[in-house]
C-alpha cells in the first residue's frame, strides 16, 4: 500500500509543473479635453489582462480582468471607482460595439474605459473639463 501511494503521489508530482515568468504590462498616461477619447489601446489577445485606471484630477480609481477574443470581443468582470456615498459597484460584460462602457476610473464616474472596437480599448472624458490620469495594463 505504502509504494501505490508513493507511485501515486510521484505521478501527481511530476506532473504539477508551474511555471512562473515574469509579466509584461503597459502604462499609458491621459490628459484629456472635455468629451476627447484617448488613442486606441490593444490588450493582449486570447489571455487574462488586468486593466486598472485612475484620474489624478478628481480622484477615483477602477479596475476590471479582461479577456480579448481577436476580432470578435472583449469579456470583462471588476469594480467601478467609488463614487461617494452610493455602494460599491461591480461592472461586467461582453462586447464588440465601440462605445461600450467597461469601468469608470473616475470619482464623479465621467471618465471611464471603453470599447473602441471589438480588439480595442480607449479610455473616455465625459466631462465639461480637461481630466487627467493614467492606465494600467498587466499581463
Amino acid at each position: 500500500m505504502a509504494a501505490v501511494v508513493a507511485i501515486i503521489t510521484s505521478v501527481v508530482v511530476a506532473n504539477a509543473t508551474q511555471t512562473i515568468t515574469t509579466p509584461n504590462a503597459a502604462f499609458i498616461s491621459y490628459s484629456l479635453a472635455s468629451g476627447a477619447d484617448s488613442a486606441a489601446i490593444t490588450p493582449a489577445a486570447s489571455r487574462s489582462v488586468q486593466v486598472m485606471g485612475c484620474c489624478t484630477s478628481i480622484a477615483g480609481v477602477g479596475q476590471v480582468s479582461l479577456l480579448r477574443f481577436p476580432g470578435a470581443s472583449i469579456d470583462w468582470v471588476g469594480l467601478e471607482s467609488y463614487h461617494g456615498t452610493l455602494p460599491l459597484t461591480t461592472t461586467g460584460g461582453s462586447s464588440a460595439t465601440s462605445g461600450t462602457h467597461i469601468v469608470y476610473i473616475d470619482f464623479a464616474h465621467q471618465v471611464d474605459i471603453q470599447l473602441a472596437n471589438a480588439d480595442t480599448i480607449k479610455i473616455h472624458n465625459g466631462t465639461t473639463g480637461t481630466r487627467a490620469g493614467n492606465v494600467t495594463l498587466i499581463w
